[in-house]
């Protein structure tokens, strides 16, 4: 019997006859409020996904959460899976029956395999032949009987950097559930997850609620009852709220509020009734850097920093988002001052503290700190970004020796921040602190600026370094880590990039392009690697050609990326011009000059027509024998093969001043202008004729042909209209 080996499906899609709402809510011990979003994004995707698989139709889907709660709302679920007929095809007609028309062996079985009648089995016609069909319909189950089996198994899916277990089932969740609301069409469907059994019920705000719990038939009294208990379950409506505060309270005061997105995240996912009230700090703390302040107040408190219109200065106050609104808020208000003004007395001893040491005294004690485990000491990685610095300096501006002087000095202090008190209390303060520290030692303030800016961009969007000398120390810290840990073989694999070495490649990219830094990527690849391999780092077996290429490779990635995204390039035309790149002269910002102008001319016309001639020409000279010798106008024996010599050679010199120049759309258009020529020679020549010094030099002739396309871009990679 021959096993079933087609499964086709058709569902009827009429409307169902009814519907109704399912409201699921798992509340829970205050989840830490960078789990909420994902989980609630998570929610969503698993429902859809379920609801798909199980053959349920409905209307919207929605996901709320708050710190003690993930609530799923679905509109419009149908009271009944879709009906679905399932057809496989089994043997063939001739396998099926003998010679009388009876039933083989192969056809009984292949019957009762599916669970069918033989008699019900039908033969219809395949391109393969006839063949036997067994058709069955599934007309569904309720959808009480479906999510009573599937809301369990959705619960588990949600997944958490951090779970835990808290009682003998041994669920895991990211906080302990303590309660569970499950309702269809307003009735309990009796699940249970993590040892709890669902009901109508739920719970309002810890404080407001007073603990009493709360019926719930649908949606809109889940809603309204907790919002009289207490809860905004909605974040977007929370987030409104927050920030209709925060406006009136900086209006009230005169002041200017510090935005920050993530802050304003925190406060939506940390509160379920959020009220904003203004503090104050002792104004002499003002001496500190306002980043530390700023980064104090966000990172131990989640404080809001507001600044003095007037002058931009950071202002002596603070705006908290309490999860309650209290008739008298003077106590909480007190309280959120009297710890940030501990947390701000310990900033500003940290910040007394360091600068009784000059940045330089730190250097030597970097040779203490361990980078990597096969890349040595963070000693070791400044002094190859001073020289990598340096080198990129003098390659960017051979002239300016200053540059590079100011390069190595902020590449020779650049790390040194990472063993101050500041630092080591707030990390994400590492480049800033160095600059300032910088800057009182009484270094330049390029070098300050540049210490600063080192590691920007911080986010794929983010702000870029403004000064030369920043921009400079960055890409020397950034290819210095990306040659480093492609040397010992450690390169991104998939989804892993444990090292953030597409965010590096990502922030090289931005700084080059947007910069138009007009370096050779492939030198300073090389000499990247080099200062590797010379601190002493055992690497892979590589030869140079090889490790450069893969570092090219990977940084293309991330041009191809940002082509897409900022310019709207086509993946083939990048593609063609990235292919035709010089391993030892990657010039990016040439590169997308390249690109743009490619795609320009791509939308004309005669483009396509000339890349199929192109193309013809350049698939006969990889498959036909050649013997590589020079085109001899000679051996011509038609005007077709003597004029596209002509126009190649005439072109060839517009072409290579325009190039100069670089002018790629006159450049380009001198190859437009060869397509006449081209049409007609293969229109009138033959190229594969019997007599063959002809053939040799008619492929010789196309073979210039190629290379001259090539010496622009790799026109193969480009996708014509058909092909």
């Amino acid at each position: 019997m021959k096993t079933p080996r087609q499964r086709k499906t058709r569902l009827t899609h009429a409307a169902p006859a009814s519907s109704g709402e399912l409201l699921l809510e798992l509340g829970t011990e205050e989840l830490p409020y960078q789990f909420i979003a994902p989980a609630v994004a998570t929610l969503k995707e698993q429902t859809e996904r379920m609801l798909r698989e199980a053959r349920l139709s409905s209307g919207s889907i929605r996901t709320y959460g708050t710190p003690r709660r993930l609530t799923l709302v679905v509109e419009g679920l149908a009271r009944h899976q879709t009906s679905v007929v399932m057809e496989t095809m089994g043997p063939s007609k001739a396998v099926a029956f003998d010679a009388g028309g009876h039933p083989t062996k192969a056809a009984i079985g292949f019957a009762a395999g599916q669970g069918v009648a033989v008699e019900a089995l039908q033969v219809r016609s395949t391109a393969k032949g006839e063949y036997l069909f067994a058709v069955k319909q599934d007309a569904g189950r309720p959808a009480k009987a479906v999510l009573l089996e599937v809301l369990p198994q959705l619960i588990s899916t949600l997944s958490f950097p951090k779970s835990m277990k808290w009682n003998e089932t041994g669920a895991r969740f990211a906080r302990p559930v303590r309660w569970l609301v499950a309702l269809y069409a307003g009735a309990v469907l009796p699940i249970e997850a993590a040892g709890i059994k669902a009901g109508a019920r739920t719970y309002g705000h810890r404080a407001k609620g007073e603990g009493k719990s709360l019926p719930v038939r649908d949606y809109v009294s889940y809603s309204k009852g907790l919002e009289r208990g207490g809860v905004l379950v909605d974040p977007e409506r929370r987030r409104t709220v927050i920030q209709a505060q925060l406006h009136e309270l900086c209006r009230k005061a005169d002041v200017g509020l510090n935005v920050d997105e993530s802050l304003l995240d925190q406060a939506v996912y940390t509160t379920e009734w959020p009220f904003a009230i203004v503090g104050d700090f002792r104004p002499e703390y003002l001496a500190v850097p306002s980043e530390i302040l700023m980064t104090s107040m966000k990172e131990h408190q989640g404080f809001f920093s507001v600044r003095n219109k007037k002058t931009g200065n950071l202002a002596p106050h603070f705006i908290a988002v309490a999860n309650n609104q209290l008739k008298d808020m003077s106590l909480i208000r007190a309280g959120n001052e009297r710890v940030l003004a501990a947390r701000l007395a310990d900033a500003k001893f940290f910040f007394d503290e360091d600068r009784k040491m000059r940045l330089e005294e730190r250097v030597k004690k970097l040779d203490g700190v361990t980078f990597h485990q096969k890349l040595g000491t963070m000693g070791q990685k400044q002094e190859r970004v001073r020289k990598l610095a340096g080198y990129l300096a003098v390659h960017l501006s051979p002239q300016n020796g200053e540059l590079r002087r100011l390069c190595e000095r902020a590449g020779s202090l650049c790390k040194a921040d990472l063993l101050t008190g500041i630092v080591g209390e707030f990390p994400e303060l590492q480049g800033i602190m160095g600059g300032e520290y910088a800057r009182h030692d009484g270094e330049p303030e390029a070098v300050s600026r540049a210490v600063r800016e080192q590691y920007l961009p911080k986010a794929l969007e983010g702000e870029l370094p403004q000064t030369l000398p920043g921009r400079v120390l960055s890409l020397a810290d950034r290819l210095d880590s990306i040659a480093a840990f492609f040397h010992v073989g450690m390169m991104p694999t998939g989804s892993e990039d444990p090292f953030a070495l597409r965010r590096h490649a990502t922030a090289i990219v931005r700084i080059v392009l947007e910069g138009e830094l007009r370096m050779n990527l492939g030198e300073c690849i090389d000499h990247a690697r080099k200062l590797v391999a010379d601190s002493g780092v055992r690497g892979v077996a590589d030869s140079e050609q090889q490790g450069r290429r893969r570092i090219a490779d990977f940084l293309f990635e991330r041009v191809r990326h940002f082509g897409r995204t900022v310019h709207g390039l086509r993946d083939d035309v990048m593609d063609a011009v990235l292919r035709s790149a010089p391993d030892a002269a990657i010039d990016l910002v040439d590169l997308l000059l390249r690109m743009k102008s490619l795609q320009a001319v791509t939308v004309r016309p005669e483009f396509d027509p000339l890349i199929v001639g192109f193309k013809r020409a350049s698939r006969i000279v990889d498959k036909e024998r050649w013997d590589r010798k020079p085109v001899d106008p000679a051996l011509f024996a038609h005007q077709a093969e003597a004029e596209l010599h002509r126009q190649v050679n005439d072109r060839r010199k517009d072409f290579v001043a325009e190039m100069a120049n670089w002018h790629y759309d006159k450049a380009l258009e001198t190859l437009v202008r060869l397509k006449p020529a081209i049409d007609d020679f293969f229109a009138g020549v033959m190229v594969n004729t019997e007599e063959a010094a002809l053939r040799s030099n008619r492929l010789s002739l196309l073979k210039e042909v190629d290379e001259f396309f090539k010496s622009f871009a790799d026109f193969s990679r480009i996708m014509v209209q058909g092909s």
